[in-house]
């Protein structure tokens, strides 16, 4: 399925975007853009600051070199305004007028404080949809906190769960609760809008950063209500049931995932790798012996988690992760290697169903790949990836094309520091 069709509209093709949002709701944006949307981003004079967020091209620091904002704001247009001037908020009320949605992620009362607030913006275009993504909501006695990704990681409880049972919390190396209140911003959007498509009104949208990271130990938090237990850390353990059973495990070259299950679910896995290890003379007594189908690794104690690992454990450090997946793939093990981010950026898979989109930015030596449409649909295809803006690049367009504004006015404006 071609997802790159220009033959078919995408979804929101003839709807428009106000893109208000820093690093914790950009993706949202970028979601609306790759189903058609016109997305303007409203950048304050001299741009985003998010546009200084590492990692940079060629480890140089600038706004036009930012990797991080180039990938999050790909399919936007960039105009300048500052919503701060009294000018610049009768601008901004100009543009909600023929727009369909409004995104922002201020801190809570920013907007209304403005005279931007949802109920003025609704007053002026009944059907706007206006989605604010905030660390943690728009009300309540955290809702005025400053917190980073780090922070709104830490207290979803996802981090309690992350690292060794002997170690520190962890965190993941790259934001995930910005990303993921971002991306609920953008459902939440989409929900908005089949009702606005219903009725022909608009709503306001709050979305909590934290609470769309807490969503993530859904299965977690009733282990405690209903079983009174607090979930530990597992490392390279899996720790849902009773015993810790490892799941990830070193090789030759990297890691790899697998898991002894036992009874009939894993009984051919089992045999099958018995067997392999066998052929190659690394099967231990115990291993020969086991009693596949009725063992149940819910019961098992440290001396017979001990006794399975050592030998798999072995086995596994003398292949490699490509020698462990093929023969994996030969005996209908379930058994798959830990890829790495070069990996994944050469899998065939990705290539086949044409998930990288090929972007050359502007003032870059080469062409980056992004990805492409994060969804196949056969009748609203979504786009294909653009470059990130420039600062103001479409100041120009919007202003004049779009407002009508003169030469002259432009200049003004721009002298006044309101574009």
């Amino acid at each position: 399925m071609n997802s790159k069709s220009t033959t078919s509209a995408s979804i929101l093709e003839s709807f428009k975007v106000l893109d208000l949002t820093d690093e914790k709701g950009m993706l949202c944006g970028k979601f609306l853009a790759s189903i058609g949307a016109e997305v303007i981003k409203i950048e304050p004079p001299g741009g985003d600051r998010a546009r200084n967020l590492p990692p940079f091209v060629n480890d140089t620091p600038g706004p036009g070199m930012s990797l991080y904002y180039a990938g999050y704001n790909t399919n936007k247009k960039s105009i300048t305004l500052n919503i701060e001037t009294e000018d610049g908020r009768e601008i901004f009320k100009k543009l909600v007028k023929d727009s369909d949605f409004v995104i922002e992620s201020f801190s809570p009362g920013y907007m209304r404080k403005l005279g931007l607030g949802y109920p003025e913006l609704s007053a002026i275009n009944p059907r706007i949809i206006m989605t604010s993504i905030t660390p943690f909501g728009q009300e309540g006695p955290y809702s005025q906190y400053k917190p980073s990704d780090l922070m709104c990681f830490a207290m979803s409880g996802l981090m309690y769960l992350v690292g060794d049972p002997d170690g520190t919390p962890l965190r993941i190396s790259v934001p995930q609760s910005y990303s993921l209140g971002a991306a609920e911003g953008f459902g939440s959007s989409m929900i908005a809008h089949y009702y606005r498509e219903r009725t022909g009104e608009g709503q306001y949208v709050d979305v909590s950063i934290r609470d769309s990271m807490i969503k993530t130990t859904i299965g977690i938090l009733p282990e405690c209500e209903v079983n009174d237990r607090v979930m530990k850390r597992g490392g390279a353990y899996w720790v849902i049931r009773h015993k810790p059973n490892k799941m990830l495990w070193a090789c030759k070259d990297g890691w790899i995932t697998f898991r002894l299950h036992g009874g009939t679910f894993a009984l051919a896995t089992n045999r099958q790798l018995v067997k392999w290890m066998s052929e190659e003379n690394m099967a231990d007594d115990f291993m020969l012996n086991v009693d596949w189908e009725n063992l149940d690794m819910d019961q098992a104690d440290d001396e017979l988690h001990r006794k399975f690992e050592e030998p798999v454990g072995k086995f596994f450090m003398s292949h490699t992760r490509q020698e462990l997946f093929e023969g994996a793939l030969a005996r209908n093990i379930m058994l798959l290697p830990v890829s790495t981010v070069e990996e994944v950026a050469n899998s065939p898979q990705l290539e086949f169903r044409e998930y990288w989109d090929e972007v050359d930015q502007p003032g870059w030596d080469k062409g980056i790949k992004y990805p492409g449409a994060f969804i196949k649909a056969s009748e609203t295809p979504c786009v294909k990836t653009q470059p990130a803006s420039s600062i103001g690049e479409h100041n120009e367009d919007i202003y004049k094309g779009r407002l009508g504004f003169s030469n002259e006015k432009l200049a003004l404006l721009k002298t006044a520091n309101v574009i």
